[in-house]
């Protein structure tokens, strides 16, 4: 049986519930954004409420919400049988894309210093929920109360999309972020989300072993690179020549000789000086610029991850053992390979002969923020050479 979705107007109405699709299926990223795609006979009860900027909302999860922006269809010669809409959209939390940092009118940038969540919430309600300008407002949504998770930083945004710039905090942090449906007050709700710690040898959470040999994993694909991997920044900020400032940043595994991947980068927006042309102290300056050299070489790292196809009758069930942000003990040993990695990304499929879900296991960083930009530029409209 495939599972009912709900269809919704943007102020939440409930338009129709619909489960007569011929199949769906849809990613949910913790990272970044998640996507949708159905098909569905034109002439079956409710097709027509399949609008753009409708929301569809699959069974009673909250957490997954979708917001239509492309319909298609065709007709051939078998006629109303195969005369099917093609509908796809981007998971709610898309509308973070729809915004830019724009820096206030007596500073350079948007800067904030806190934790990463406090961060993330902080420009999530700077250009969406509270900016300057109330044009660009989003009266649906509303921010969950800051429970300040996640490392000190401090960030800088200038002219940059939203969105990139949340996801940027998440991969550095490990925290997802996520909007979700307050049904009883008709609001949008950003917030960010921290996974539950269900590897093996622990003990605070029963653990969660995927595996051929456990009868959990029906296929498995093991990647590992270093085709971009950077462990040492040499991180350039204001001055000319001999007089620039630059520092150098270890990463993880920095290493020497061989081991040692060097990678440049340009930091001259660090700013020197504060709004009123007084200099800043020199450890604030170099603080700035060591995290941002941390935070490149986070995109950096060896690319080490994992994608499998989950069996349904696995004994780990979906949503109660574990869901999209756990992070899980993943096992071949034929391979000689067991990793612990966070469930980045879960793919499901409902279709009429069944469901199913397909996983990828911890991060393919410079992939995985490529993907992220190259979403992003196709939701926002943005042109990135």
């Amino acid at each position: 049986m495939k599972k009912p979705i709900r269809i919704l107007s943007l102020n939440m109405d409930i338009l129709a519930e619909i489960d007569n699709y011929e199949s769906m299926f849809f990613n949910r990223s913790w990272h970044g954004i998640g996507a949708i795609e159905l098909r569905i006979n034109r002439h079956m009860k409710y097709a027509n409420t399949l609008l753009k900027d409708n929301l569809i909302l699959i069974g009673t999860d909250l957490n997954k919400v979708f917001i239509i922006k492309h319909r298609e269809i065709e007709l051939d010669e078998n006629g109303k049988i195969t005369e099917n809409w093609l509908i796809k959209g981007y998971a709610l939390k898309s509308i973070v894309a729809q915004r830019i940092t724009i820096p206030p009118n007596d500073t350079s940038h948007d800067n904030k210093s806190g934790s990463t969540e406090t961060v993330m919430k902080h420009y999530v309600n700077n250009h969406l929920i509270n900016p300057v300008d109330s044009r660009r407002r989003i009266s649906q949504l509303i921010i969950a109360p800051d429970k300040q998770r996640g490392v000190h930083v401090d960030y800088s945004s200038r002219y940059k999309n939203v969105a990139e710039e949340v996801s940027t905090l998440s991969l550095t942090s490990g925290l997802g972020w996520d909007v979700t449906l307050d049904i009883r007050n008709k609001k949008w709700v950003f917030d960010v989300v921290g996974g539950k710690n269900l590897i093996a040898g622990q003990s605070l959470n029963p653990p969660v072993i995927f595996s051929p040999q456990f009868e959990s994993l029906k296929s498995l694909q093991y990647t590992q690179s270093e085709l971009n991997y950077k462990n040492v920044a040499i991180v350039a900020g204001q001055g000319e020549g001999v007089d620039r400032r630059v520092i150098e940043v270890l990463g993880n595994n920095a290493g020497t000789a061989i081991n040692r991947h060097e990678v440049f980068i340009d930091a001259r927006d660090v700013a020197e000086t504060d709004d009123e042309d007084h200099p800043l102290p020199e450890e604030q300056i170099i603080k700035a610029l060591t995290d941002r050299g941390k935070q490149n070489l986070q995109e950096l790292m060896q690319e080490e991850y994992l994608e499998g196809q989950i069996l349904t009758n696995s004994p780990f069930k979906y949503q109660k053992d574990y869901d999209l942000g756990d992070v899980t003990t993943i096992q071949n040993n034929d391979w000689g390979i067991t990793m612990d990695a966070r469930i980045t990304e879960i793919k499901e499929v409902h279709e009429a002969t069944g469901f199913s879900i397909e996983a990828t296991f911890g991060n393919d960083r410079p992939t995985l923020i490529q993907k992220i930009k190259q979403e992003l530029s196709q939701i926002s409209g943005e042109v990135r050479r």
